[in-house]
């Protein structure tokens, strides 16, 4: 029962708290729930095999910036972002709902550019947009998306599952989003200061799209399903690797080592952290929405995806439970702490 009298702040929780403290009230009762609260999808049993369901809210000014984010790929970027937490189940997306709150100042053609956006993400996925809702806002734009898909059984995976030993993986190459978004938010200021200026992103090509326009992993998926892997825990990266991994050791019961060395940073994002004189390992282990895979595998799997360049070993998997540590270049470790409220707008 929700039972409390006195008045708590949600800051004093944290996001991670709110969670924890909701999903304590609120356990399966069907039969065929095979996982509610708790991993980056809802597993339900469909006889055959599992369905998969989640949710994403994306509010202006929170999770997007309508002054630099261009409403096409603010809506391919929002399919991306919900379908993402299928892939990062094992799974298969196959529909989308959305629901969207819009004020007048929005045209026609404006939200036209939006739905434009999301179609050319359904087509690219190969999923359908079968309904949604639609209602006021007055306080900017807000997209609500839930996502369901499919999995078979003996391959899914949950953040649940890691083992000592395993190795730790991720796909890509971290931080560019969160450096793209500086860059934005750079040149969002100098504007309003000097409106003449023209805005200098031209160089940033490649971080500036990993924030504008995600793309989530189906093709790891696919190459998963090809070689035959299955990994032992797996979680997207949406709030930054240091949240992630907090959620695979809690889950797992496990602690990681992560090799600073290890961790692939793409040059345009290194010289761009530089620049800002930001660590550009702390903004990989930190930065957040690179819709990237995070996963831990068997060490008798390594040989399949040692020579595979999407993917890069960061670390083991520790009996520590909750010990998340980098090891430095220099060999120094040092805790790794998840970031709570990851949203790239907020202040």
């Amino acid at each position: 029962m929700f039972d409390n009298t006195d008045r708590t702040e949600l800051s004093a929780m944290g996001e991670f708290g709110l969670i924890n403290h909701l999903a304590q009230h609120f356990s399966p009762s069907n039969p065929n729930t095979v996982m509610g609260i708790g991993d980056d999808c809802a597993v339900i049993d469909k006889g055959d095999h599992f369905a998969l369901v989640t949710t994403e809210i994306l509010q202006e000014g929170i999770n997007f910036d309508l002054s630099f984010h261009p409403l096409k790929h603010l809506g391919y970027k929002a399919i991306s972002m919900v379908i993402s937490d299928i892939y990062a189940m094992n799974g298969l997306a196959e529909q989308v709902l959305v629901g969207i709150g819009l004020s007048n100042r929005f045209s026609l053609e404006a939200v036209e550019e939006l739905y434009a956006g999301m179609q050319l993400a359904c087509e690219h996925f190969g999923v359908d947009l079968v309904g949604g809702d639609t209602s006021t806002s007055r306080g900017g734009l807000l997209i609500s998306l839930t996502a369901v898909g499919r999995v078979d059984k003996q391959k899914i995976c949950y953040r649940k599952g890691a083992k000592e030993s395993d190795l730790l993986v991720v796909t890509g190459d971290l931080g560019g989003a969160y450096m793209g978004l500086q860059i934005l938010e750079r040149e969002k200021k100098v504007f309003l200061e000097v409106p003449t200026m023209q805005p200098d992103i031209a160089q940033y090509d490649y971080i500036v799209g990993r924030q504008l326009r995600a793309d989530a992993r189906k093709d790891i998926i696919d190459q998963f399903n090809i070689m035959g892997i299955i990994p032992t825990s797996m979680i997207d990266v949406s709030d930054g690797v240091a949240s992630e991994l907090f959620h695979l050791a809690k889950a797992s019961g496990v602690g990681f080592h992560v090799y600073e060395e290890k961790l692939p940073i793409d040059t345009q994002t290194v010289d761009t952290a530089l620049a800002f004189d930001l660590n550009p390992s702390i903004v990989a282990l930190n930065g957040g929405e690179d819709f990237e895979l995070l996963f831990t595998l068997s060490q008798k799997d390594y040989e399949s995806i040692k020579n595979m360049p999407d993917f890069t070993v960061i670390g083991h998997v520790t009996e520590q439970s909750g010990k998340n540590l980098l090891i430095s270049k220099s060999g120094n470790q040092f805790d790794i702490k998840a970031q709570g409220w990851p949203d790239s707008q907020k202040d």
